[in-house]
């Protein structure tokens, strides 16, 4: 297993739509498992292929807290099925817009249908933060950040914020 390097706004990149996976195989979950092992090495819970420059519709996750046995979620062509009318507002982080927060508004409940690590089709039923971190990193899927969801005035405070840190961490 490799830990990838998480590409970060603005790169254009991340407003590629992912293309969907033809076969769940051995390469797929090399991906899978690598996209973990970054995920982790960065300290996020969820994890978009797209982050490590991979357009394919592709999302890890982790919500066990530090701790707690791992407990590893693998999402190949996620769909979202239903979406609760009644929203939830929480704040959102992104591994690809680092040490930058906002609040998000977004379904409280969803029901999503996917294939698992093993290309078995599964539904979920999701509420509170596997609601959240999967509505986040299926957006990644279809070139969205959690920062199109704000104003333009916040998003493009944020984005002046990792211009500043990114000119800053090269000066040193």
């Amino acid at each position: 297993m490799t830990v990838r390097p998480i590409i970060t706004a603005p790169d254009p990149r991340l407003k590629a739509v992912s293309a969907p996976v033809e076969t769940v195989d051995d390469d797929l979950r090399a991906l899978m498992d690598d996209m973990l092992q970054s995920m982790y090495a960065a300290n996020g819970i969820g994890l978009a292929a797209i982050q490590v420059g991979v357009a394919k519709r592709v999302i890890v996750m982790d919500l066990a807290r530090e701790g707690e046995t791992p407990q590893p979620r693998y999402f190949v062509n996620p769909e979202l099925v239903e979406l609760s009318p009644e929203r939830e507002v929480s704040e959102e982080g992104c591994l690809s817009v680092p040490d930058q927060y906002d609040k998000v508004e977004r379904a409280a409940r969803i029901r999503a249908r996917y294939l698992d690590y093993d290309g078995t089709p599964r539904d979920i039923e999701a509420e509170g933060l596997l609601a959240v971190c999967l509505q986040h990193e299926m957006d990644h899927l279809d070139g969205l950040l959690f920062i199109d969801h704000l104003s333009k005035l916040k998003r493009d405070m944020i984005l002046r914020r990792l211009a500043k840190a990114r000119r800053q961490s090269a000066a040193e």
